[in-house]
């Protein structure tokens, strides 16, 4: 069910959806190219194991996940 909403997320989402090649980058300069790349959403950097985030999907957010080295440790997309 999860796999369906967020299939039909990424076909519903105008501009870029996804940024699999910003895995291993900084999550401040990540999310600077994520709006860059695509004006409609806000990225937010979020601390793994530290912060909580709110589960909808939305096609206005990207979650940025970092390390606590500040490195992108999950593919960044919409949702």
């Amino acid at each position: 069910m999860l796999f369906n909403a967020q299939s039909r997320m990424s076909t519903d989402c105008q501009g870029k959806s996804s940024w699999p090649e910003l895995v291993g980058a900084r999550g401040e300069a990540a999310a600077a190219r994520i709006e860059e790349e695509n004006p409609r959403v806000d990225a937010i950097v979020v601390v793994e194991g530290r912060d909580s985030v709110i589960t909808d999907a939305r096609c206005d957010r990207v979650w940025v996940w970092v390390n606590s080295n500040g490195v992108v440790v999950r593919r960044p997309a919409i949702g």
